[in-house]
């Protein structure tokens, strides 16, 4: 209890060539000195850096003064970034950062206020005793390791360039972040292809990001719509065929209200959604049955994850790259069961779970993993653009390189300068530093139909994944029978068959209809809403 000083071990700690991670946990009625009334378990995070990824200095970060503790740590600064306090500081000439999550505005959503948890912090550095000497040497200049990619072309893989989001679901409407960096040569997090990277709210059946929707009558027996942003004619349906065909789109800035600090408008969509290669519906028009295709590590790493939440972290500690890979919507039950809990050393390609749509509960959102991964700065973590990243690591998975579709020259935001001509690429870079023109570009492919013969894969284990269906319908896949072509629908879109489904009562919940879109106090509700979106109760961010 001495040695600890009150704060509590966890079973999280790993160190390794690019420094060290470790957790400890803390309870406020045990200080009881600082007057903090907050009940729930206070995790406080601590990382030290071998290395930096050399990134733009966020948007939104706010720094507040360090009072009492100043003259004990060199250059300490306090930083509220991404619902995050932050103490970072230079100990013996290594970085180091202490984190604890929070929310600026009160102990809401069950946690702690950005204001408290800097109390708290303060009392764990003043118990901190980093042990040293005397500072490594400089380490030499060394050039950008590379990732190759495949030598031959896909038949059909294609994909929007990084950055290009669907026109108009920036936040306040800003674009996306242009960012060719690959940050880690990592194997793709679905088992197989194909998959589908695009948006989950955006696109058919999507709920807009509940900044409202406008109903446009009906396409045969499905319902059409359009979101308020964006501007496209949608389906109420998951099994549209646009959502299950390429080409890929990034939707890391698309609008939501999470604080994304490498977005133009500093708040964002902190990751990347993908979709599994199909989507197996109880109904036509319906959700698609959750848990029908396997999750994988990406690399080898050390889960941090506690019973009964819904994120799951991956950290990897390789000498040359330090980054922390999240995802979400699995069963949280399902991955107690199969311990995937906080100290678990996972082998890159080991299936830890299955495609979901968990959120809060169970099918609170569209069938798909997210995905997103975060690199230390001098600021502490910070969200990065996983969008080409996941790219070549599709690419190597299906052994064939990517179509990548250029829209016509915008101002580029973010680390990269595209020019309107392309060079014929050898490698991409896997540091902390873009390169500049390395897109493969070329004519656009003809826009790919969806493919009639996927059917949901069998994976192994399957009798062990709960589901809240006892049947196992057919598969409904989007193929002729929906109907003719529906221009309006975009890319692959059908309208819909008049043949006979089999509906259940209750099988659809609808979802943003419950606030108006045009009352000033319906977008502060919404806007408290999705202040707690990321929260504990969410289990959606909280380490």
């Amino acid at each position: 209890d001495d040695y600890l000083s009150g704060f509590h071990l966890s079973p999280f700690f790993l160190p390794g060539a690019a420094g060290y991670d470790a957790m400890f946990t803390a309870q406020a009625s045990e200080m009881p000195e600082l007057g903090i009334t907050f009940s729930g378990r206070i995790e406080i995070f601590i990382s030290g850096f071998a290395l930096l990824y050399d990134l733009d200095e966020p948007v939104g970060m706010v720094e507040r003064p360090v009072k009492g503790i100043e003259g004990d740590f060199f250059g300490i600064r306090h930083l509220l970034l991404e619902s995050y306090a932050r103490n970072t500081f230079e100990r013996y000439g290594v970085p180091y950062v202490v984190s604890i999550l929070c929310f600026d505005g009160g102990s809401r959503y069950r946690m702690i206020s950005c204001r408290d948890a800097g109390k708290i912090a303060e009392r764990f550095l003043k118990a901190l005793h980093v042990v040293g000497g005397a500072p490594s040497g400089a380490a030499d200049a060394s050039e950008p390791s590379t990732i190759e990619r495949p030598e031959s072309a896909s038949a059909d893989f294609s994909f929007h360039s990084p950055g290009d989001i669907i026109q108009g679901t920036g936040f306040k409407g800003k674009g996306g972040r242009v960012d060719y960096t690959v940050y880690s040569k990592m194997r793709f997090p679905l088992l197989t292809a194909p998959a589908y990277a695009n948006s989950q709210s955006f696109m058919n059946l999507g709920d807009c990001d509940q900044t409202g929707r406008v109903s446009l009558g009906m396409t045969g027996r499905i319902p059409t719509y359009r979101c308020r942003i964006g501007g496209a004619t949608l389906l109420k349906d998951e099994g549209a065929a646009g959502n299950y065909a390429y080409p890929w789109r990034d939707n890391f800035c698309e609008h939501r209200y999470f604080d994304v600090g490498q977005c133009p408008g500093g708040f964002g969509h902190q990751g990347q959604d993908i979709r599994p290669s199909s989507c197996k519906q109880r109904f036509e028009g319906g959700g698609c049955e959750p848990y029908q295709h396997d999750v994988v590590a990406v690399r080898d790493a050390m889960v941090l994850r506690s019973a009964g939440q819904m994120p799951v972290y991956l950290f990897v500690n390789a000498p040359n790259e330090h980054i922390r890979f999240r995802y979400l919507h699995m069963f949280p039950k399902q991955l107690d069961e199969d311990g995937v809990l906080s100290g678990r050393l996972l082998k890159e390609g080991e299936e830890f779970g299955k495609v979901g749509s968990f959120f809060q509960h169970e099918r609170a959102t569209t069938y798909h993993l997210h995905f997103d991964m975060q690199v230390p700065t001098k600021y502490g973590w910070v969200f990065v653009n996983p969008y080409m990243t996941l790219v070549t690591a599709y690419e190597r998975l299906i052994g064939g390189r990517g179509m990548e579709i250029k829209e016509e020259p915008q101002v580029a935001v973010g680390t990269a300068e595209i020019e309107p001509t392309a060079i014929e690429p050898t490698g991409i870079a896997s540091t902390g530093i873009a390169l500049t023109g390395t897109a493969l570009l070329g004519l656009a492919p003809p826009l790919p139909r969806p493919r009639p013969d996927q059917n949901a894969i069998q994976s192994k284990g399957e009798a062990r994944i709960e589901s809240l269906s006892h049947e196992q319908p057919d598969q409904v896949l989007p193929d002729a029978a929906k109907g003719a072509a529906d221009p309006r629908l975009g890319n692959g879109a059908r309208s819909a068959g008049t043949g006979a489904g089999a509906e259940h009562a209750g099988a659809v919940r609808p979802m943003g209809r419950g606030v108006s879109g045009e009352s000033a106090g319906a977008r502060r509700f919404r806007r408290n809403l999705f202040a707690g979106h990321a929260r504990p109760q969410a289990r959606h961010h909280r380490l």
